[in-house]
């Protein structure tokens, strides 16, 4: 059975390039949420030469919307949204420092040319698991554009989070790698 490394998500910029897709890690530090309003706000503040709500260099994102935070728990459910839809932006910030981006599904071309191209990862975690993602977050903060609601920029500290490399820094891809070991086992 493949090892399961424990990384933290500050360190990934440096250890990027020693992930390999298929790779299982638990991710414990601290990552920051957006989803497609979000990134829209983001790059409208880059066009404009704005700050960003948070420091891109060495930076995760999470793709998620959590849900309200219930009685005692600092978060409601947070699972992974469709990757896909934040493709468009993710080239400019991986170019700008991102480290890594947290969502699920397959990534354009584009998103991986520009995951090698910067050293950094791209990870997969369970869709459809929500409320199990959020037992790792154990504190959230909204940090900017508190008016998006659920898809607000949140700062989340998580621990053993856990997660798949689906897009590596050596232009390793598990979805289409994947699909070539299915077809040649038929």
């Amino acid at each position: 059975m493949p090892e399961i490394r424990r990384i933290c998500a500050q360190d990934l910029k440096t250890c990027a390039n020693q992930l390999c897709i298929g790779d299982k890690i638990l991710l414990s530090g601290y990552v920051y949420t957006a989803r497609d309003a979000a990134h829209k706000r983001i790059a409208a503040l880059l066009d404009e030469g704005g700050t960003l709500p948070f420091p891109i260099e060495g930076a995760v994102v999470y793709y998620a919307g959590p849900t309200p935070a219930p009685p005692g728990k600092p978060i409601g459910s947070c699972g992974p949204t469709t990757s896909g839809r934040m493709d468009p932006y993710a080239p400019r910030l991986l170019d700008l420092g991102l480290a890594a981006m947290i969502g699920k599904g397959e990534r354009s071309q584009e998103v991986r040319d520009a995951v090698a191209r910067n050293q950094a990862v791209y990870l997969c975690a369970v869709g459809g698991a929500g409320a199990l993602a959020a037992r790792c977050i154990k504190k959230m903060e909204v940090i900017a554009f508190e008016d998006l609601g659920c898809e607000s920029v949140k700062k989340l500290y998580i621990e053993d989070f856990p997660l798949v490399v689906c897009n590596d820094a050596q232009g390793g891809d598990l979805f289409s790698q994947g699909r070539a070991a299915f077809a040649a086992a038929l």
